[in-house]
Parts: structure tokens; C-alpha cells; sequence
């Protein structure tokens, strides 16, 4: 287990994927190691967050938390110099005007036309791959295997069957991770000692379920980036099929939060033993304020500047939750199931 200080409090952390969007993730993980007063005891991640995962393995195994944070920055600044000549960018107006969306981009356009009227294997046939390059530059996949500070559990859903498909750290390569970040439209399936992968969140994003009998920490607390509820209809393609893509992905994660809000419910009421059950503390560190209005395109958008944007905020945000919640670590939940559920039914 990762250990901080002495009165550090035990926690399991579950990190979302959502392409760019988990530089938020980043600044989170990165304020959460400064600060000292969480002791990790396992990750479970999905595409962004199983890199993000991997990158805080890969560093404390070579230089413990301070190297845990550099090999962060690492990810995302190579990251960021990857996608520097890329086409797909923002147009002058939206950096005149703050916008990092790139809706307006044709380059972007253009991709997005291409990937509703032909795959990967007819746009790509070679399988060209810059993300697996970078990955393999800037993560060492030995220390990953070999850090034992915590539990890690990579994700990807396996395409033939359709269920979830769990990777170990001490077997992990960077096919896995690859496998867990595998978008269907973008990428030809990840193949692993034959079987097929697509991205993780299709299943799990991420999942919960190793936790309960991997670990016994109690405390999980989900990185969350991709909003669950969302106003209004969406009405362009791009709009529709970001809100597709938001609807499945959170589905997976809405079952395993019902699922533990009712084994709670019956922990309370008697009606299961205490002793035989878990009994899990859930909390969310979000900021639907700032990532709800950022469009489906931002999560393409590898600029620096978007991303040190979105560390910052992961960063601010994970600060003032630590600050509000650090003492229920260990005592209670900080979120609501039945209240959340409640909701969604209501205005569903």
C-alpha cells in the first residue's frame, strides 16, 4: 500500500475515462499524492484513467510519490507534444475567443464524417497506432508490473462475449491498456492471446467489483468525468452521439452504484450480517461546472494549455473536497445513493 504519513487514511480510487478530459483526473491524482492524507490502496481504471493509472504506478515504483506525480506530468506532456502537428485543432476564433471545443475544425469534421461511413480497418489498414508509441515512450511497463505500493485493475470489454475483461498490474502491458482505450469508430479491436477488445467503459467505467474482494479498504472514491445527467436534447450528430457515448458509459457504473446502494440498504436493516457483507463508503470528487459545458470534440484537444487548464481544476477541486470530506474517510459515505437514484427516476 502507498504510504504517505501516519495519519494517512486507506482509500480505493476508481478513474473514469473521457480521452482528454482525464487531465482533470491528472490534477486530482497529483493533489491527492501532494497532499498526503489519502493512502492509496488500489486503482481501477478505464482508457484515460488506466493510463493515468499506469503513469502513478510507473513513477512511485522508480521514486515514490514525488515520482508518482512527475511521471503524471510526463504522460501529459508527451501526450501534448504527440498531437502538436495534428490537423484536428481549434480554429483561430476559438482561440481568440476561449473556446476549446473543436467543433469548429474541419480537420475534426472531417474525421468524424470518415468514422460514420467507414472503420478502422478500411481508413487504417495497417493499424497505425501513434497512442501505443507514446504510451510505450513515456511508461515503463516493468515498474508497473513490479509496484506493489497498491493493487491496480485495468479494464476492456471483451468483444465477443461482451463482458468485462479485468487485467492484473503484474501481468499488464501496454496492449491491455491500449485494449481499455479502444474506441470501435477510432481503432481496429486490440487483440490479446486472441481474443478482441474494445474500450473498458463500455463495461465499466470503471469497475467497482475487484475492489470488494481484492482489498479491504472500504472507501472508494470515483474520479468522475463524465456527467451523468445532462439538460436539454441534443440535437446535432455530434451532440447525439456524445450523449450516446455519455448514456453507455455510465450505465455500467450506475449498476455497480445500485448494487452497492442495495446490499447498504440491507446492511442497515438487518436483513444481511455485517460481518459476511461489505459495507462500502462511497464519494465522488467532480466538477460538473466546468466539464459539463466542455463539448464531446474537447476530448480530442491535446493542446497544453487545455490540459494544464484541466489539471489545474482537478487539482483546486480535489483540494476543496479533501478539505470538506477528509474526516468522513473511514466513518460514512459523502454521496447519496438513494437521493442520486431518487433523482434520475424522478426526471426520468
Amino acid at each position: 500500500m502507498l504510504v504517505t504519513n501516519q495519519n494517512s487514511k486507506p482509500v480505493n480510487l476508481a478513474l473514469q475515462g473521457g480521452g482528454a478530459h482525464g487531465a482533470f483526473t491528472w490534477g486530482v491524482l497529483d493533489k491527492i499524492l501532494e497532499d498526503g492524507r489519502l493512502n492509496i490502496a488500489a486503482i481501477s481504471g478505464t482508457s484515460a484513467g488506466a493510463m493515468n493509472a499506469v503513469a502513478v504506478a510507473d513513477g512511485y515504483t522508480r521514486d515514490g510519490v514525488d515520482g508518482a506525480r512527475a511521471a503524471l506530468e510526463k504522460f501529459w506532456r508527451d501526450m501534448s507534444a504527440g498531437a502538436k502537428y495534428s490537423p484536428v485543432k481549434r480554429t483561430p476564433f476559438d482561440y481568440f475567443t476561449g473556446n476549446w471545443n473543436l467543433d469548429r475544425s474541419p480537420a475534426y469534421y472531417a474525421l468524424d464524417a470518415l468514422s460514420r461511413v467507414a472503420s478502422p480497418y478500411q481508413l487504417n489498414p495497417m493499424n497505425v497506432n501513434p497512442l501505443k508509441d507514446l504510451l510505450n515512450e513515456s511508461i515503463d511497463f516493468e515498474s508497473v508490473r513490479a509496484c506493489t505500493a497498491f493493487k491496480l485493475f485495468i479494464s476492456a470489454t471483451n468483444v465477443e462475449t461482451g463482458r468485462v475483461a479485468v487485467f492484473p498490474r503484474e501481468k499488464l502491458t501496454p496492449d491491455m491498456v491500449m485494449a481499455s482505450a479502444c474506441l470501435p469508430s477510432l481503432y481496429q479491436a486490440v487483440e490479446i492471446d486472441g481474443v478482441s477488445y474494445w474500450d473498458g467503459g463500455y463495461m465499466g467505467n470503471p469497475v467497482l467489483f475487484p475492489f470488494h474482494d481484492q482489498t479491504d479498504v472500504n472507501d472508494t472514491i470515483v474520479i468522475q468525468i463524465n456527467p451523468i445527467e445532462r439538460s436539454g436534447v441534443p440535437k446535432t450528430p455530434q451532440e447525439i452521439q456524445n450523449r450516446v457515448n455519455e448514456i453507455s458509459f455510465n450505465s455500467s457504473l450506475l449498476k455497480e452504484l445500485r448494487s452497492i446502494d442495495f446490499v447498504d440498504r440491507l446492511i442497515r436493516e438487518g436483513k444481511l450480517s455485517a460481518e459476511d457483507y461489505q459495507q462500502v463508503r462511497l464519494h465522488i470528487i467532480e466538477n460538473e461546472d466546468v466539464l459539463k459545458p466542455l463539448g464531446a470534440s474537447s476530448k480530442m484537444n491535446a493542446e497544453w494549455a487545455f490540459l494544464t487548464h484541466l489539471r489545474d481544476i482537478g487539482r483546486l477541486t480535489a483540494e476543496k473536497w479533501l478539505d470538506a470530506h477528509f474526516d468522513s474517510i473511514g466513518d460514512h459515505s459523502t454521496v447519496d445513493l438513494r437521493e442520486m437514484f431518487q433523482g434520475i427516476s424522478h426526471q426520468g
